[in-house]
């Protein structure tokens, strides 16, 4: 943040900040935006809804892409590896589970 910016304040109220778990991700894009679905998976059930989407510009997606990476980084620091596995040479279509 430059030095002449008021620091940001931000409000939520309660059933924004309960959240929402999510296991699945649905990542489509068009020239102009990027759109995220989050979705829950139960296990042997072959149909879920979409929770939530969130539609953003390609640069924000890649600052969003910065700040996951940097939040990764920080978080395995400090509890060790996340074990997920390899990255899928050719991911699925734009679905991260």
């Amino acid at each position: 943040m430059e030095d002449n910016q008021a620091p940001l304040q931000v409000e939520i109220d309660e059933a924004v900040a309960r959240g929402l778990y999510t296991n699945l991700a649905l990542i489509t894009h068009s020239e102009t935006e990027f759109l995220l679905d989050f979705l829950f998976l139960q296990p042997q059930t072959p149909k879920t809804k979409v929770l939530t989407r969130l539609i953003t510009s390609p640069v924000h997606a890649k600052r969003l892409l910065w700040a996951l990476k940097d939040n990764l980084d920080k978080y395995e620091s400090r509890h060790g590896a996340i074990n997920a596995g390899q990255a899928p040479a050719e991911p699925r279509a734009g679905v991260y589970q």
